[in-house]
């Protein structure tokens, strides 16, 4: 018999399957980006709203149900899956209400006629999720429970897999992503956020950014002035690539990998080597505008801007914590970093540009604690009343951000460090001015630990695939379109292609590519205005034939 660990991600899902008498991990099935249009957790709510629950949960299923037609056994031999995530990709996974998760505050929920929604531990029958004909008949389905309204099962798998919970010292822990999880515990208090940092993050919105994937640069070092790349192979290993110089291009050393692309851990490392090196003058100026790492692989000013965006973000969160809990930013003795970006990441450059606290103690870094608790589940590791046991004696008190005057005073210093070069005396004197401590100077290193060597553990027979048939396209009609085809050369992610339909014109977009309304390039550039972005709905790809 067979079990399915699933992590679904905001940028991406990640499943795995389990041989449930050996308890061995058999395949890993990887998808690069998530399924649904946008760079992040809101813009998958949006498009939910506008479009239907029914539609977004209709693409999300198709993704998971091809990704385990990728398995090398039958969908009738799986007989329990167990799913972690966020409230809204676990809502949205279960097409249950999502518009209180959209609407802050009680007035506009009754307004709206929504009512208690319940996220606690739930399971279900193979074919309410999947189907009649997914062959899922004999196979129960766990979704994992969220601790509170916006506190979800993601959180409860990084508190839980970390030391964070039985930790006495004053704690930080951070699910690195495109909706960064973090919280913060000090004498038995648990204080949480969530960061919507951005697709930067982990190398989306980077003009040649990707996931973390093979031939994806994951770290630069200097060695004589020159950068050695690091880049993961098949197995998602780091292995020595080529030696570049970053000003040129010109590769001075080939390494047995060519880089293909940067995900966000190259991103940070590239970035805090070029502040070390003096590369950066001043914030976000590369020299001559660019980086060039590789064959057709760039950095540019925009892309400093774009991670400056994520990081700042990150780390205005942290020290809203610590702020709204009455500490000094030295206080701080651990800090927990999980997910793919704080798996791979050199800790060390990361808390040099802020990604990390540069003032805690010690940081530790584990891998991908959702999938890992998922895991842990389907093999029985935990019952299922102890799982909801955790969740309910897990206490947050939960602070949002985008109501927060803390974190607006600090991220508005985060955005002038970022993109206009504030200095930091500057920043610090801003701090005070809004009554907050100052940034401490980085002084010695804390003490690094990494528990993990990859994100995602599996044994060295399992195989890690990427699933790469992701094609549902969504269109609306454009009346009054030109057919100048600006909006295509326009999209960053080439995700969008005129249709003619009979004589109609549609703007078709491929929908894992797609940004949604976090973008709207293809909006603002259509010279007719022939493209809105509201009445859309998902197409098979044969009806589509492009002019």
């Amino acid at each position: 018999m067979y079990g399915i660990a699933m992590d679904l991600g905001t940028s991406g899902f990640r499943l795995q399957l389990l041989d449930l008498d050996s308890k061995k991990i058999l395949k890993t099935i990887m998808t690069m980006k998530h399924p649904l249009p946008g760079g992040n957790v809101i813009d998958h709510l949006g498009f939910a709203i506008q479009v239907g629950g029914d539609v977004a949960n209709n693409i999300m299923i198709t993704t998971i149900r091809n990704m385990v037609e990728m398995l090398p056994v039958p969908p009738e031999e799986i007989k329990r899956i167990a799913v972690c995530g966020n409230p809204i990709q676990l809502s949205l996974f279960q097409n249950i209400e999502i518009r209180d998760l959209a609407y802050a505050g009680k007035n506009m929920q009754q307004r709206l006629g929504i009512g208690e929604v319940n996220r606690g531990l739930r399971i279900y029958d193979g074919i309410e999720i999947f189907g009649l004909s997914s062959g899922f008949d004999e196979c129960e389905v766990i979704v994992l429970p969220s601790i509170e309204h916006e506190i979800g099962a993601d959180a409860l798998a990084m508190m839980v897999k970390t030391d964070f919970i039985e930790q006495e010292g004053i704690s930080l822990v951070t699910d690195y992503g495109t909706n960064a999880e973090m919280a913060l515990k000090v004498n038995g208090r648990i204080i949480t956020c969530s960061a919507a940092a951005g697709p930067a993050i982990e190398g989306q919105g980077i003009k040649c950014g990707m996931l973390a994937s093979p031939g994806a640069i994951s770290d630069v070092n200097e060695e004589n002035g020159m950068w050695r790349l690091t880049v993961l192979d098949e197995r998602m290993n780091g292995q020595k690539s080529h030696l570049v110089d970053p000003l040129t291009g010109s590769v001075l050393e080939k390494g047995e990998l060519a880089p293909e692309g940067i995900t966000g851990t190259g991103v940070i490392a590239a970035i805090s080597l070029a502040m070390s090196m003096g590369l950066i003058k001043t914030l976000p100026h590369l020299p001559n505008g660019k980086l060039i790492l590789g064959e057709g692989i760039e950095l540019n000013d925009r892309d400093i801007e774009e991670a400056g965006k994520a990081i700042g973000a990150i780390r205005a969160a942290h020290m809203t914590l610590l702020v709204e809990a009455g500490l000094r930013f030295e206080d701080l003795e651990y800090m927990y970093m999980s997910g793919a970006s704080g798996t791979y990441v050199d800790a060390d450059k990361a808390r040099k540009i802020g990604l990390a606290p540069g003032f805690a103690k010690k940081i530790i870094q584990f891998g991908n604690t959702s999938l890992e608790l998922a895991k842990d589940v389907v093999l029985g590791n935990y019952d299922l009343d102890e799982i909801q046991g955790l969740a309910d004696r897990i206490k947050a008190d939960h602070i949002m951000l985008a109501s927060n005057e803390t974190f607006k005073n600090i991220y508005s210093c985060e955005l002038a460090y970022w993109n206009e070069g504030m200095p930091e005396d500057v920043y610090n004197n801003v701090l005070e001015s809004f009554n907050m401590p100052r940034m401490p100077a980085l002084e010695l290193a804390p003490v690094f630990q990494r528990r993990v060597k990859k994100d995602i553990s599996h044994s060295e027979t399992a195989d890690i695939e990427i699933m790469k048939g992701m094609n549902v396209i969504i269109e609306e009609e454009s009346k009054g379109c030109m057919g100048c085809r600006i909006c295509e050369q326009e999209c960053p992610e080439n995700a969008i292609k005129i249709i003619d339909k009979q004589g109609k014109l549609f703007a078709g977009y491929s929908a894992h590519m797609c940004l949604g309304m976090s973008c709207q390039r293809c909006i603002r550039i259509c010279p007719a205005k022939a493209i809105h972005y509201r009445d859309i709905r998902p197409v098979s790809t044969e009806e589509l034939s492009v002019i």
